[in-house]
């Protein structure tokens, strides 16, 4: 009866660990190491081929970041009305004129998996959406940074702050986490 209520003691607690910056920084580093996912997809996604060409993985971050702040608009792909987190990476793809789909769940089988560990910039990550038992690819963001184990990516979030922004592996993603793939060299 009270399994249900797990996840958001998890949540709760964590929020308390977060306000403390000695244990932020121990819980993100403890996280951030050999993350695997215990996401089962449910759904045979088709695999798609993304060529990037020779655009520059910090190039392409660098362009990303420029959109934080931008706010959170479900189904949204531009500047004028937002964007929702597979209308950001859509849109900065094509930025660089790299097609790519246009929803998180479409890129479950694409690119070059990789560990979380292995993680770089320009790497793209893959959640569930706010449902962990879905079994479906539902949120992702690009990594911006991965060092020493801790990795920051930059997404559209729908939940605090709804707009683009920055956040960390926390209890909240790792739950939700599927994997981390790579479409640049």
């Amino acid at each position: 009866m009270y399994k249900k209520y797990i996840p958001l003691l998890f949540f709760i607690i964590n929020l308390f660990l977060i306000g403390c910056r000695s244990t932020k920084e121990v819980a993100g580093i403890a996280l951030n190491k050999n993350i695997k996912s215990n996401i089962r997809i449910k759904k045979n996604i088709p695999t798609i081929e993304i060529e990037t060409r020779k655009t520059n993985a910090e190039d392409f971050i660098k362009f990303a970041e420029t959109l934080e702040g931008i706010k959170y608009t479900y189904g949204a792909a531009s500047i004028e009305k937002g964007f929702d987190c597979s209308g950001f990476v859509w849109y900065v793809f094509n930025h660089f004129k790299i097609k790519v789909p246009r929803t998180s769940e479409s890129f479950t089988n694409s690119g070059k998996e990789v560990s979380v560990e292995d993680c770089k910039m320009g790497d793209i990550i893959l959640f569930t959406g706010s449902d962990e038992k879905s079994g479906k690819v539902g949120h992702m963001g690009l990594i911006s940074s991965n060092e020493n184990g801790r990795i920051t990516f930059i997404h559209a979030s729908s939940g605090v702050g709804k707009k683009i922004m920055k956040s960390q592996m926390s209890a909240y993603f790792v739950i939700r986490f599927v994997k981390v793939i790579r479409f640049f060299n």
